[in-house]
């Protein structure tokens, strides 16, 4: 019996909304480079500035403090391997929940990289920041400070506001990851402590191989990608305007389909019937604050590849953590940071609604849920 395809992991990557669908085909008949002063060069260069409005509104930021890059990795790098050369920092604070594009950006570096760490229930622990600001304050030294607002595999919403007052008034500097935030919550860069910010396309519904770097004026001189001058010499490279111009598109539209979608009652629902399912589940940072779009669970005993191998014949994409991870054999990063056993780790599953998002999603999967658990418990000779 074949089923209608779910897709539940909108944290991986959002559908594409129509107005960024729109907005790119209308680009892509236009022809010439941005740069150019002819009509046709102004034309596509409008679409890039009106882009850049509306990325710069959705994220509280001027419009003159967004670079447009082909990806938050891209913007990643940029922030933490060009700011750590522009800034002439001494070394690099991580925490042990950061995404890979972040791990590996302080890597790539070649300075000193310190992690801090998570507590139980997924946040990064601040003490051990205002620790190692105080070490390097002692020793002379600069640091960047690269963390996340929002985590991509549990939804805990990260104490930002608590690292913005102690880096925010000191010589170090401060680099934060977005990427989950972005179009969910108030980001309001200009007025925050942050000098960089990295924000994403394909989260809220433009296509894949857009992102931007938000960045303060005395961050201007950071630079990964040199060229001819684009992004006001910030970003070389030929911009691609029908990308930029469904990134414009899809940050205008995002925040009310996102709204409606009404994706805080979704995850409500899912965890509250999973658990009727199987009383034994157990929610990753759930006594923390979350973003409200996302779930990251496990069932002692049922291991994640063969739930979402049953899943996916059902029809129901899932994951197991971050898409660029989740492939890779081995407990999750971030679970093990916080502290969770290595065998519960292995059932770890992710859950993410978005701006299409509906409850019939969420009663087809719960009811695909209660097959994997039924099978399993039947397997291993216990009642679902």
């Amino acid at each position: 019996m074949t089923h209608p395809a779910i897709y539940l992991d909108h944290n991986a990557s959002a559908p594409l909304l129509p107005e960024a669908r729109a907005a790119l085909l209308a680009a892509l008949d236009l022809t010439g480079n941005p740069s150019s002063v002819h009509g046709h060069g102004r034309a596509l260069r409008n679409l890039i500035e009106t882009a850049r409005t509306q990325v710069a509104k959705l994220a509280g930021a001027e419009r003159t403090q967004v670079v447009f890059t082909g990806s938050a990795t891209e913007a990643i790098t940029q922030a933490i391997v060009g700011g750590a050369r522009a800034f002439g920092v001494d070394a690099i604070l991580v925490s042990a929940g950061e995404h890979a594009a972040v791990s590996k950006a302080a890597e790539a570096t070649g300075l000193p990289v310190r992690q801090i760490g998570l507590d139980a229930h997924g946040l990064i622990k601040v003490e051990e920041i205002v620790e190692a600001i105080k070490a390097a304050d002692s020793a002379g030294m600069k640091l960047l400070v690269c963390v996340h607002l929002v985590n991509n595999e549990t939804g805990v919403i990260q104490p930002v506001d608590r690292i913005e007052v102690l880096v925010g008034p000191s010589p170090h500097y401060l680099f934060v990851d977005a990427v989950q935030a972005f179009g969910k919550m108030a980001l309001e860069f200009s007025s925050r402590a942050p000098d960089m910010v990295a924000v994403s396309g394909h989260k809220i519904g433009a296509p894949a191989g857009i992102g931007a770097l938000l960045m303060k004026g005395h961050a201007d001189q950071v630079r990964l990608i040199h060229g001819g001058g684009q992004e006001t010499g910030r970003r070389g490279g030929t911009e691609s305007a029908a990308a930029i111009a469904a990134f414009g598109a899809a940050a205008a539209a995002f925040p009310t389909r996102f709204y409606d979608a009404n994706v805080s009652e979704l995850v409500r629902v899912a965890e509250d019937g999973m658990r009727l399912i199987a009383p034994n589940l157990v929610v990753f940072g759930e006594r923390a604050d979350r973003i409200g779009n996302v779930t990251n669970f496990a069932v002692p005993g049922l291991k994640n590849a063969v739930a979402m191998m049953g899943l996916d014949l059902m029809g129901l994409s899932v994951s197991s953590g971050s898409a660029c991870s989740s492939g890779k054999v081995g407990p999750s990063h971030v679970l093990a940071a916080m502290g969770v056993a290595a065998e519960l780790s292995e059932g770890a599953m992710r859950v993410s609604f978005g701006w299409s998002s509906t409850i019939a999603d969420v009663e087809a999967y719960l009811k695909g849920f209660g097959e994997v658990v039924g099978r399993h418990a039947s397997r291993h000779g216990r009642a679902a």
